[in-house]
């Protein structure tokens, strides 16, 4: 049975849910090497060459929901890797910073991480791959309209 002209668009889904598994699983494989989880290199990448953010910031800069965050800088914590300073302006909130440690590793792990990713492009061409970015984004930016319409 062919998709209708309506369902044309399950082939690509199925494509794009796929090939973020695959990233997903490229990615994770490296990270597991180097002893942290990808929650926490999301972390430490996100904090790398910065003075820190709020734990607000952090979790809206990453790719981890606000409830798994919390374990995720306690296990860093734990590791001296980060550290947690209250926020002077609001008692309630919590600035989340890189300790000198921290800092040593993400300049470790970050560069090695990216020459890793890097093999997994090299069949591209520059040009290619801007036009699979600019089409990415003009999807995530089909669906977050959708999205919008689907929510007033």
């Amino acid at each position: 049975m062919n998709p209708s002209p309506k369902e044309s668009f399950l082939p690509l889904i199925r494509a794009l849910a796929q090939t973020f598994q695959a990233l997903e699983q490229f990615s994770s494989h490296h990270v597991r090497q180097m002893d942290l989880t990808p929650p926490q290199f999301d972390v430490l990448a996100t904090l790398g060459n910065t003075p820190g953010m709020s734990c607000k910031d952090l979790s809206e800069n990453t790719l981890i929901t606000k409830g798994t965050l919390t374990g995720v800088i306690d296990r860093l914590e734990d590791k001296g890797l980060v550290q947690r300073t209250p926020m002077e302006h609001d008692r309630r909130g919590v600035f989340i910073s890189l300790t000198p440690r921290g800092e040593q590793l993400f300049a470790q792990v970050f560069p090695a991480h990216l020459e890793y990713m890097k093999s997994a492009f090299v069949s591209f061409s520059e040009g290619e791959l801007e036009i699979m970015k600019q089409e990415l984004i003009r999807l995530g930016q089909a669906f977050s309209h959708a999205l919008e319409q689907q929510t007033t």
